[in-house]
């Protein structure tokens, strides 16, 4: 009979990460499972919980607590655990030690180019229409919650050998204008001109005045970039957030300060940039950090230099929940309330409402001139926060592209 309990025990074992977790910890789960007689899901279950706690700096011992029977014992812990989730993240003042993985680099010759849809598009939330290009496929950066992590294998950074044959080959209506970004495959700057890529991509841009493409980057890796003529037709946007996300959650990306010198020196040059506020992440002290940048930003750029704001928030998909888990890296992404958002998981509405307005109101100085978005989130936080809306995502993809040929055009 123990053996049976310990097949069934190693069996729900499966598929998670319970080898990375703490012997100790790995002990006490073992002899709970098998004096409250748990079934396959409350292991898994309790998998996962131990898992986040040890990311987090916690620990599952110290939540649980022996009740008289098995229901009321897991109810405490799940009830603990959840009410840890909804506390505001303290990170610690010295950064994480990152278990630094490492990435190979290949090239090969992909069947097609790589354009289409945004990824992560959804019918449910309010979209501007994206076409991303992949001119490059996975990241180097690592971040914690990148969703990028679920598509692409085997830690492999890849690079098309005939990308720019394909980008040359590609036919575009001229009639029509287009809002391309490279960002959502990889980080559009920090290979810089590897493989040709960014030299193939300004020639696409000066080939097609009807493009806007927009370049965008947590990294601080723009030689290239002041080497040579950049097409005003090309934007170049940065994802920000405050040094302590950087430090915890944004592994190998530059550093705040960096990315914000990086878009100063380009728009120093005459570039269009833009900041992306994407995800912003609740912890304590979020809203003067938040509002810090937001106050920097509008002392350090004018209006005409910055074509777009954007905010949006931590979104999961069922996928990179289980990676996040699997790879059971330090981390306190996850702890957050994980509420359905159509369909993935996000905080609930009434805590976006307070972040992007917090945020947005931070930049009272460009509310007239920038263009302010919010990326892949609900309809309904547009009017409460903006004030305005839009009613559908083909007028929010007008209203946004007219704003930036404005801006580009004011160059010329």
């Amino acid at each position: 009979m123990l053996d049976d309990r310990q097949a069934h025990f190693e069996k729900a074992c499966e598929n998670t990460a319970f080898e990375k977790l703490h012997i100790k910890t790995q002990t006490f789960l073992r002899n709970k499972a098998n004096a409250y007689r748990l079934s396959f899901s409350e292991i898994q279950n309790c998998i996962i919980i131990a898992i986040d706690l040890q990311m987090w700096n916690e620990n599952i011992a110290i939540l649980w607590e022996d009740k008289e029977q098995k229901k009321e014992t897991l109810t405490h812990l799940q009830n603990r655990y959840e009410a840890l989730k909804t506390n505001l993240k303290r990170y610690p003042q010295t950064p994480i030690d990152f278990e630094k993985e490492s990435f190979k680099v290949e090239e090969i010759e992909k069947e097609s180019l790589g354009l289409g849809s945004c990824p992560v598009a959804s019918p449910k939330t309010r979209c501007c229409n994206l076409m991303t290009l992949d001119a490059v496929e996975s990241c180097g950066f690592d971040c914690s919650y990148c969703s990028i992590q679920s598509f692409y294998k085997n830690n492999t950074i890849t690079f098309d050998k005939t990308f720019a044959h394909k980008l040359e080959r590609l036919e575009l209506d001229p009639t029509k204008k287009y809002h391309i970004g490279t960002g959502q495959s990889s980080d559009s700057l920090m290979w810089g001109n590897r493989a040709g890529v960014l030299e193939a991509l300004f020639h696409f841009a000066r080939k097609n005045p009807n493009v806007i493409l927009e370049l965008k980057s947590k990294s601080d890796n723009i030689a290239y970039l002041l080497e040579n003529d950049v097409p005003k037709n090309i934007l170049c946007t940065w994802s920000l957030n405050p040094q302590v996300i950087i430090d915890n959650e944004e592994k190998r990306a530059a550093s705040l300060k960096a990315r914000i010198q990086s878009a100063r020196t380009l728009a120093d040059k005459g570039v269009r940039v833009g900041f992306h506020f994407h995800p912003i992440v609740l912890f304590e002290g979020w809203k003067e950090a938040y509002t810090a940048i937001a106050h920097e930003l509008t002392n350090l750029f004018t209006c005409k230099e910055v074509a777009l704001v954007s905010m949006g928030t931590l979104t999961f998909i069922k996928p990179v929940l289980k990676k996040i888990r699997l790879r059971a890296q330090k981390s306190k992404i996850l702890q957050m309330p994980l509420h359905d958002a159509n369909g993935k998981y996000s905080y609930p509405l009434a805590l976006k409402e307070q972040m992007f307005s917090t945020l947005y109101q931070a930049f009272q100085p460009w509310h007239n001139e920038v263009f302010f978005y919010l990326c892949m989130e609900d309809e309904s936080l547009w009017k409460k926060v903006f004030g305005r809306e839009y009613a559908n995502n083909e007028v929010f993809e007008e209203a946004m592209l007219k704003a930036y040929t404005d801006k580009i055009n004011a160059m010329l």
